[in-house]
């Protein structure tokens, strides 16, 4: 009898081998109803996180200086009185500033081997490149850029920023085309090396997203204590850039099905294992501890200061990105508002 043909599975080939092909294509990445059916809800809402009309990456009006105008007491900032103009015209004059209306996104996508596996219809990998699309059709506006860097264990390949929509095509169908990592493969990139270098190399500032499952290999810590060697690098991401760290997960990496004797092995390391996931309590076990790992990385990435959204692969990530999105815009309102009785 022939052997099964792992590629007839779609994504359930990951858990019999290496994928070979992507699992969604490129015309379902940015799934057109979709965004059509969010943008009157959405994508006039994102200014406070995706930067829709960028009146400045941190609070303020933007740092290009404009038109000198007389000053309006009471409605003014003092701090922004122009002296040189003032001192000509013996009349108080302020300086407006230009908002930043061009947007530079940054896209660091994870794709070593842990990440080429799924069990519902969608790999990991994948997953994530569909989340890189959502933001990026999400959050796009005449004039802004977008640029990614895709993670391999060996090195990191960038792709340079460009704007409009189907050069953001371009950019995705690059990294649906990027060669697969075959289990075990080694090298010396890391993700705090991958994210630090990003940091080094993009000094402007933007928006930057941060793409992975953020395991890494050989740490079994579960302390949320303990910091995970990439938190530092996010932190100093963070200090110039406004972040957002995509999560992706499967469901069977958090609740493990009962199938009986199951062989479970590390793609990045030499660890293998067959656990019986018919005993309730080993099967509670893996569950408690796969709990604790993503409560580590929720805990870790919240220390670093960026936004955090957790992705599954069983769930609609249109959906999810949206709603982190909308949230978070009521957050942002919140802490950016001025105080009570005090008028922008």
């Amino acid at each position: 009898m022939a052997a099964p043909d792992p590629a007839a599975y779609g994504a359930l080939s990951s858990v019999l081998g290496e994928p070979t092909q992507p699992t969604i294509p490129l015309n379902k990445l940015a799934p057109e109803a979709a965004l059509r059916r969010l943008e009157l809800a959405i994508v006039r809402r994102l200014e406070g996180f995706l930067h829709g009309d960028h009146l400045g990456l941190l609070p303020g009006p933007g740092s290009e200086t404009n038109e000198a105008r007389v000053y309006q007491p009471g409605q003014d900032d003092v701090r922004r009185i122009d002296w040189s103009v003032t001192a000509r015209t013996n009349v108080a004059h302020v300086r407006d500033t230009i908002s930043d209306r061009e947007l530079e996104v940054w896209a660091l996508l994870d794709v070593t081997p842990s990440m080429n596996w799924g069990t519902e219809g969608v790999t990991k990998r994948d997953l994530g490149i569909a989340a890189v699309a959502t933001i990026g059709f999400l959050g796009q506006r005449v004039g802004d850029r977008f640029g990614g860097y895709i993670m391999r264990p060996d090195r990191i390949r960038r792709l340079p920023a460009v704007s409009g929509r189907s050069a953001l095509y371009g950019v995705l169908r690059r990294m649906l085309t990027e060669p697969f990592v075959p289990d075990h493969a080694t090298g010396s990139m890391s993700l705090a090396a991958a994210v630090e270098q990003l940091s080094r190399t993009q000094r402007r500032r933007g928006l930057r997203v941060v793409v992975s499952d953020f395991l890494t290999p050989g740490d079994h810590e579960l302390d949320p204590n303990v910091e995970p060697e990439w938190e530092r690098s996010m932190r100093r991401l963070g200090v110039r850039n406004q972040v957002l760290a995509v999560e992706v997960v499967d469901s069977r990496e958090i609740e493990f099905p009962d199938v009986g004797d199951m062989l479970i092995r590390d793609p990045e390391t030499d660890f293998e294992r067959y656990v019986n996931t018919a005993d309730d309590a080993a099967r509670a076990r893996m569950d408690a501890a796969s709990a604790a790992q993503r409560e580590r990385i929720r805990i870790a990435l919240r220390r670093a200061g960026v936004g955090h959204i957790q992705l599954r692969t069983d769930r609609d990530w249109v959906q999810d990105i949206a709603r982190f999105v909308l949230a978070y815009r009521r957050v942002a309102s919140m802490l950016h508002a001025p105080p009570q009785g005090v008028t922008r």
